[in-house]
C-alpha cells in the first residue's frame, strides 16, 4: 500500500504577511566588541532568509569576521560580527538605517546611502533597469575585448559588465542600453541580431561541441542578484569539472590537484544525534567567503539550520548543520561528493589571482571596449572583473595578468595608465585582514610570516568555534542578547 505523504499549501504572500506581522528585530551593537560591530536578527523562519542577510551585508562591502546561524524551528537568531573594509566598526547613522530596512525583505523606501569607502550601496554591477547578457565557455585572451567590441559596434552601451573566469572557463553577465537613446533594449529583431554576433564571438577558437551559451533577458525587477547568477552560470557550465580526480575517499576532499589555489577542504559527517549533515569548509579568508558559500548550498536546495563560522588568521573555518530541502541528509557518497565539488568551486571562483587595477575614467560609449582593447593590445588577459558607470564616470576593478599566467611588469601598468587615462591604481592582489591591536589599531601583515604556532594549537582554536562550543559557551549571551520569542 503506497503512503501518499501531503504537505500543507502556503499561498506566496504568506511569507511576507509573516514579515508584516513579525518583521526582524535587527540590533546594531557596538558596545559588546571594541574591535567590530554585532548585527543581531531574530524573526520567523522561511527559506532563503540566510541569504538574503548575507548578501545585504557583502552588498554593502561589509567585512564578516564570524558568524552565529540559529534557525531551527520556526525561528531564526543570526549574530554577524562585521567591521568595514577598513576594519572599523558601523557608526555611520545612514548605513545602520539602511541596514535595519534592507534586512525586512517587506519593507520599502531604502534609502540611499554610501559606504566608509565612498561606494554606493547598490553595488554597481547590480541593475535592472538594462537589458542582461548572459554569456559562459572556454576563457581565452581578449575574449571580453571582442565581446564589448562586437557590442559597441550595434551601439549598445554596456552601462555595467562583471566577468569570473575559473579553470578554463569563463562567465560573464553584462547590462547593456541602447546607445542613443539610454533605454533598455527590447525591440525583438534586435535582440536578435545582437544574440547571433555574440555566438559568432563566443564560438571562435571553441571546439565542435564545446560547452557554451549566450541569452539575453529583458529588464524585470525580479532578476536574480549578479554575483549568485555567476555562481549559477558556472555550476551549469560545469566549472568544477577539472577541479577533481577519481578517488574513492569522498568524505574529505581537498581538490589537492588544483594548480595555482589554495587548498580549499571540506568534510561532510554525520550528526546522529540530531539527524543532522555536518560540514566543514576550511580555505583561505577573503571578502564574501560567507556569501559564496551560502549562495552554494542554497542553490543546491540545501538547508542551513545551524553554522558557526570564524577566521584563524588567514584561514577561514565555516561549520554547517544542514538538511536537504526536503528533510532528508546527505546519506550517499555521491550525494556528499556533488556537495563537496560545488563548494570548493564556489570558494574559488572569486580567489584573488593576478594584477588588480582600479580604473576610474570618463564615461562614454565604448568605454568598456576601450579598456578591454587595451589590456589585449598590451598583452594582458583578464581574470576578473567587475565595471559600472554611473553619471559621467566609469569605475571598476580588474584582475590581470599577461597571457602566460604569468605577473604584470610595471612598465606593461604605465603603458596602460597611459593609453587609457583617468585613474588607475594598483591594490594588493591578495587579501589578508589586518589583526586589530589592543590599541584599536590595525598592524599590516600581508607580507610577515605566520604567528599561529604550532598545528596542534591550530585545531584547538578551530575546535573552540564548533558548534557545540558555541551553544555551550553562547547560551547566556544569547539570552541576554535578544528578547523573549514567545510571550
Amino acid at each position: 500500500m503506497d503512503i501518499i505523504t501531503r504537505r500543507p499549501y502556503y499561498h506566496p504572500e504568506f511569507e511576507l504577511l509573516m514579515d508584516r506581522l513579525h518583521p526582524p528585530r535587527v540590533c546594531i551593537d557596538n558596545d559588546t566588541c571594541q574591535d567590530c560591530t554585532l548585527v543581531k536578527v531574530d524573526s520567523t523562519n522561511r527559506n532563503g532568509i540566510l541569504l538574503v542577510m548575507v548578501q545585504v551585508l557583502t552588498d554593502l562591502d561589509l567585512v564578516i569576521s564570524k558568524a552565529y546561524i540559529s534557525s531551527d524551528g520556526v525561528w531564526f537568531m543570526d549574530v554577524f560580527h562585521v567591521t568595514d573594509q577598513l576594519g572599523n566598526q558601523i557608526t555611520d547613522e545612514g548605513l545602520i538605517v539602511y541596514i535595519q530596512q534592507a534586512m525586512c525583505p517587506s519593507r520599502s523606501g531604502k534609502t540611499e546611502v554610501q559606504t566608509s569607502i565612498g561606494r554606493d550601496v547598490r553595488p554597481w554591477h547590480v541593475s535592472t533597469d538594462q537589458t542582461a547578457i548572459e554569456i559562459t565557455g572556454r576563457d581565452r585572451p581578449g575574449l571580453m575585448s571582442e565581446i564589448s567590441a562586437a557590442l559597441a559596434e550595434l551601439e549598445c552601451n554596456t552601462s555595467a559588465a562583471v566577468a569570473w573566469t575559473h579553470n578554463t572557463r569563463v562567465a560573464c553577465i553584462l547590462y547593456v542600453e541602447d546607445g542613443s537613446s539610454s533605454l533598455p533594449v527590447t525591440d525583438p529583431c534586435r535582440l536578435s541580431l545582437i544574440q547571433s554576433r555574440l555566438e559568432n564571438v563566443v564560438r571562435a577558437h571553441h571546439r565542435e561541441g564545446e560547452r557554451r551559451s549566450v541569452s539575453l533577458a529583458v529588464p524585470t525587477p525580479s532578476l536574480t542578484h549578479t554575483e549568485r547568477r555567476l555562481h549559477q552560470l558556472m555550476a551549469a557550465d560545469i566549472d568544477y569539472e577539472m577541479l577533481f580526480s577519481c578517488s574513492d575517499d569522498m568524505k574529505n576532499w581537498s581538490g589537492s590537484n588544483r594548480d595555482n589555489y589554495d587548498e580549499t577542504k571540506v568534510t561532510i559527517e554525520q550528526c546522529a544525534e540530531k539527524d543532522y549533515s555536518t560540514v566543514t569548509v576550511s580555505s583561505r579568508d577573503r571578502p564574501k567567503l560567507l556569501f559564496d558559500t551560502v549562495c552554494a548550498l542554497t542553490d543546491m536546495q540545501c538547508v542551513v539550520f545551524h553554522a558557526a563560522v570564524s577566521s584563524h588568521g588567514s584561514t577561514a573555518i565555516q561549520e554547517y548543520y544542514i538538511r536537504h530541502k526536503d528533510g532528508c541528509t546527505l546519506n550517499m557518497d555521491a550525494e556528499r561528493h556533488v556537495v563537496t565539488k560545488h563548494l570548493i568551486a564556489a570558494v574559488d571562483r572569486r580567489a584573488s589571482h593576478g594584477l588588480r587595477l582600479y580604473i576610474s575614467t570618463e564615461n562614454k560609449l565604448g568605454v568598456l571596449s576601450d579598456v578591454t582593447r587595451v589590456f589585449r593590445e598590451n598583452g594582458l588577459s583578464i581574470l576578473r572583473a567587475e565595471i559600472g558607470t554611473q553619471s559621467d564616470r566609469a569605475a571598476g576593478t580588474f584582475y590581470v595578468a599577461d597571457t602566460s599566467g604569468f605577473d604584470v611588469s610595471l612598465d606593461t601598468v604605465e603603458a596602460v595608465r597611459t593609453e587609457i587615462g583617468g585613474d588607475i591604481k594598483v591594490v594588493n592582489k591578495t587579501f589578508t585582514r589586518a589583526p586589530q591591536t589592543s590599541a584599536g589599531t590595525s598592524v599590516d601583515i600581508s607580507n610577515q610570516p605566520s604567528t599561529s604556532g604550532s598545528r596542534a594549537s591550530d585545531v584547538e582554536d578551530a575546535s573552540r568555534f564548533s558548534l557545540l562550543y558555541l551553544l555551550r559557551s553562547q547560551y547566556e549571551r544569547f539570552s541576554s542578547n535578544f528578547r523573549a520569542i514567545m510571550s
